[in-house]
């Protein structure tokens, strides 16, 4: 079901032309529209300077009521699209019986089990877990925290970033395929049917997905971008049902055909340099901290204990975590412009190459020893800490 979708959310084909170009036509004439001029795009950051061309055709969607036009038929021609999707979601859900909008961790409640997203779906059905809510876990949920969370966020903040001119209400194509699969597989698996009319306009929003990466619809003109030609992923640790996320360590995770390109590291949206050359002198320079982390693992915990001259405070074996060790460092005051100290441990939870990656968190100075400094970052006293069974 979700494996066939993901398929097409991954896809690096070309973009299906025409049958893309006829799904948004269909759109268009949904909301009285003639069909738009259509200008292809090889990438988004591509598109945005196409839609600046001619902002005049893209006006922005005024998310504040006060401001917006008495009459829906005066919106932004987007905002319309946006009503129609949002109204035909809607009539589905109704007839699903759920709004699909608070599709999250759902907790089957039942003694002993635990959420449908962290069980196989064998298990969830033997434990009495409604056949639609397996459907939901294979195919919404693993599908949006792979396409939308995993792929489309860290594409969007890197070619799209938010202190530039807005490109426009966008929707994902291949990248929408989460709730655009959800309907289709709803209906395809015999648990809902949906009036005429609903299927045949969900019919257009499938033909987009399988067919095209992001576009954009204008006044007259609709901006389509091509689809990535290369596009690197891993599992997803602890991944029940086929959850992906972005990872590429000798060159861009996702790459368009003009040359734009995504860099992540297991899952981790980071600049280029942490990829092609990390240093201890950028690493310091950097505020974000997951973007410290994945450079820093980059060029190996060693190497940057020994360049950035960290002393160590003590090691001792993790109680939390049985046959790894715990060393904690004192940090010159220069580096991170405070006193503080780092706490270098071993994850509890296996990656998906079967290793197990080291981590460093920032304790406060006065602590002195590594069971106190692990303690710490739980809530616990080091004493505490020592009578864990095993953490994660």
């Amino acid at each position: 079901m979700g494996a066939d979708w993901l398929k097409y959310g991954l896809s690096t084909l070309p973009a299906d032309r025409p049958r893309a170009e006829a799904a948004v036509t269909g759109l268009y004439r949904l909301i009285g529209e003639p069909p738009p001029e259509f200008v292809w795009a090889p990438s988004p950051a591509a598109a945005r300077k196409v839609m600046l061309d001619h902002h005049d055709r893209f006006r922005p969607v005024r998310l504040d009521a006060a401001a917006a036009p008495a009459r829906g038929s005066d919106w932004p021609l987007a905002a319309r699209l946006a009503t129609l999707a949002s109204e035909l979601r809607e009539r589905m859900d109704d007839r699903i019986g759920h709004r699909s909008s608070s599709l999250i961790s759902w907790t089957w409640g039942m003694s002993g089990a635990g959420s449908v997203r962290t069980m196989a779906p064998e298990e969830a059905l033997a434990a009495g877990v409604p056949v639609r809510r397996v459907v939901e876990a294979l195919v919404y949920d693993a599908l949006t925290e792979t396409l939308r969370d995993s792929v489309c966020a860290p594409v969007r903040t890197e070619l799209l970033p938010p202190d530039v001119d807005s490109p426009g209400l966008a929707w994902y194509g291949q990248h929408d395929a989460a709730w655009v699969a959800h309907y289709d597989v709803m209906a395809r698996v015999g648990l809902t049917t949906y009036l005429g009319c609903d299927q045949d306009q969900l019919g257009l929003w499938v033909d987009l997905a399988r067919s095209t990466g992001w576009w954009w619809p204008g006044e007259g003109m609709c901006v389509m971008a091509e689809r990535p030609i290369e596009i690197h992923t891993e599992s997803q640790p602890n991944g029940f049902h086929g959850e992906l996320r972005l990872h590429r360590d000798d060159g861009p995770a996702v790459r368009f055909a003009d040359g734009a390109q995504v860099h992540v590291l297991h899952g981790t949206h980071v600049p280029e340099w942490v990829i092609n050359g990390p240093t201890v002198d950028r690493i310091h320079a950097e505020r974000n901290v997951e973007v410290r982390r994945s450079a820093i693992e980059r060029i190996g915990w060693g190497t940057y204990i020994e360049q950035a001259r960290l002393r160590l405070v003590g090691v001792t074996g993790d109680p939390g975590n049985p046959g790894s060790d715990l060393h904690l460092y004192d940090v010159p005051r220069e580096l991170w412009g405070r006193p503080a100290r780092l706490l270098l441990a071993v994850n509890g939870s296996v990656e998906p190459d079967g290793g197990r990656r080291r981590y460093g968190l920032s304790v406060p100075d006065h602590l002195e020893d590594p069971l106190s400094a692990a303690g710490w970052t739980y809530g616990l006293s080091g004493e505490q800490y020592a009578r864990l069974v095993r953490r994660t």
